[in-house]
């Protein structure tokens, strides 16, 4: 297999273009009004730094800001120095921000693309900023592009960013990767600007999905509404629309495995477990990670665990919920709801099964973590309870699996994230919106013999892996340049339930 600077030579001497919707960079204002930028962190970020450093390559995102920042060429410019590769800034206002990125964006996309188009807000202004906007980015793009160049735009807040390079004329190759999930035909029909948006991602050159499911819902919309079908049965197949070839593959993103289980031995990882262990001494541990939002499933898992309490009661003072919620948009009346809604149900639960003076059955935290006291928290428990309604892959569930360096854990999973299709031989897949199967699950973790949880987590350990995010960057752009499609099969271990739903535990 290809590493990843493998890969970058192999793309010659054209470079690599990245568009996001952030830089790489995080900026931060300080008191006296100035900025400051340091490096960003995750997959993303690690995957494409090999690949981009020292080739010349760029990468085009907004700054973060919606004001004016003073120096900021010269504060990019020395981040890019450092990093290796060009930065190109995208400026948005406040309207833009609003309208592009919160209403467009999160208020349509997001919760139809999950399968919850009851909250979607189908503003027409939100698209006509949304339209502007990848306007916006393709005509930065094209600023850093020469003829023969790979452009590898990511995510849906830039789905027609590809249609907008090839009104401008640009002759350079362009690939999309998707990090959520995409919904099926009769959701995806609710969109108002169905045909719009998708005939703009039929512009790109190469499609990519997080699972084979996604795949599948794309084509079957692609067939329905555009009337394409698709060639080929392998993990990239082709479509011909309007006398060009597109691909559209599967590339389940990964993450630095390596660096996690490194950084999870380290002495000080070691003792905050330690300490944690101590803290809530003999009983298994059960840990919940998660972004406050709705599509994360909190609210169902805190009644599945109060369900659990209730038809087992051995698990009375032997096990603890620790639920982790990182803060995340609170000033959105429906993010505030739901905070309110999960301290409503750890309060109930708690004072419902607290004992005096002893055992309190949830830990609920709500803040952002260090990354030393986030991986303290996967050493530490014995059962991930990761159950989100839908999730294009969910990499917490990969990192906890990392972190487990004793391998007696067990992972609890929603059939509904992405991770499901890589991870469903050695977790317990369940359907998030069964509180009773979800209960049962927890009860089968804690009762799981020691031998049969070390049997799972290596296989998840390897699995994780084999197809880290060095993987994932190297078979997607690997895909976009090969010649032979054939070179890409589907797994060897795949099944129909890998990306259509649960298997049997």
């Amino acid at each position: 297999m290809l590493l990843a600077r493998d890969v970058a030579a192999n793309l010659r001497r054209n470079n690599l273009v990245v568009a996001s919707n952030r830089l790489p960079f995080v900026l931060t204002r300080l008191e006296d009004g100035s900025y400051t930028s340091r490096a960003g962190s995750g997959g993303l970020v690690t995957a494409l730094l090999p690949v981009l450093r020292g080739r010349g390559g760029a990468w085009v995102g907004w700054h973060g800001a919606t004001e004016p920042i003073p120096n900021l060429d010269a504060m990019l410019g020395q981040a890019a120095a450092d990093a290796g590769y060009r930065l190109r800034p995208i400026a948005l206002t406040a309207d833009e921000q609003k309208k592009f990125y919160y209403g467009f964006a999160n208020e349509i996309i997001w919760p139809l693309f999950h399968d919850l188009q009851s909250l979607c807000n189908f503003d027409p202004s939100y698209w006509r900023s949304y339209c502007e906007v990848n306007r916006k980015y393709a005509a930065a793009i094209a600023q850093e592009v020469q003829d023969g160049d790979l452009v590898w735009v990511h995510d849906y807040q830039l789905m027609s960013v590809g249609m907008e390079l090839k009104r401008l004329g640009l002759n350079a190759r362009t690939a999309f990767f998707l990090h959520i999930p995409f919904p099926p035909l009769d959701i995806y029909l609710k969109l108002p600007w169905r045909f719009a948006l998708l005939h703009a991602l039929l512009e790109y050159d190469v499609i990519g999905f997080q699972t084979l499911r996604d795949r599948r819902n794309f084509l079957q919309c692609v067939r329905a509404l555009a009337g394409v079908r698709s060639t080929g049965k392998g993990q990239i197949v082709s479509l011909r629309y309007q006398e060009r070839d597109i691909r559209v593959g599967s590339f389940p993103i990964g993450i630095d495995y390596n660096d996690f289980v490194r950084h999870a031995a380290s002495a000080e990882v070691a003792a905050k477990a330690t300490q944690l262990r101590a803290q809530l001494p003999n009983r298994q541990l059960i840990l919940g990670v998660d972004r406050l939002d709705y599509t994360k499933g909190i609210p169902h898992r805190l009644e599945a665990f109060r369900n659990a309490l209730v038809r087992y009661p051995e698990l009375h003072e032997r096990v603890t919920l620790i639920q982790v919620v990182v803060p995340s948009r609170e000033d959105i009346p429906q993010y505030f709801e739901l905070k309110a809604t999960i301290e409503k149900l750890v309060g109930e639960i708690n004072g419902q099964f607290t004992r005096p003076g002893g055992w309190v059955p949830i830990h609920y935290v709500f803040r952002p973590l260090q990354a030393a006291d986030l991986l303290a928290y996967y050493r530490a428990a014995e059962i991930a309870l990761i159950t989100p309604l839908k999730d294009g892959m969910n990499l917490v569930a990969k990192e906890y699996c990392a972190c487990s360096i004793e391998e007696e854990c067990v992972v609890i999973m929603s059939e509904f994230a992405g991770a499901a299709a890589q991870l469903q031989r050695g977790a317990l897949l369940v359907n998030p919106y069964d509180i009773e199967g979800v209960a049962d699950a927890v009860w089968q973790a804690y009762r799981m013999a020691p031998r049969e949880r070390r049997a799972r987590m290596r296989r998840l350990r390897r699995t994780i892996c084999e197809q880290d995010i060095f993987w994932w960057a190297d078979s997607f752009l690997r895909g976009a340049i090969a010649k032979d499609l054939s070179a890409f099969p589907l797994p060897e271990d795949y099944s129909p339930q890998s990306d259509l739903g649960p298997v049997s535990h």
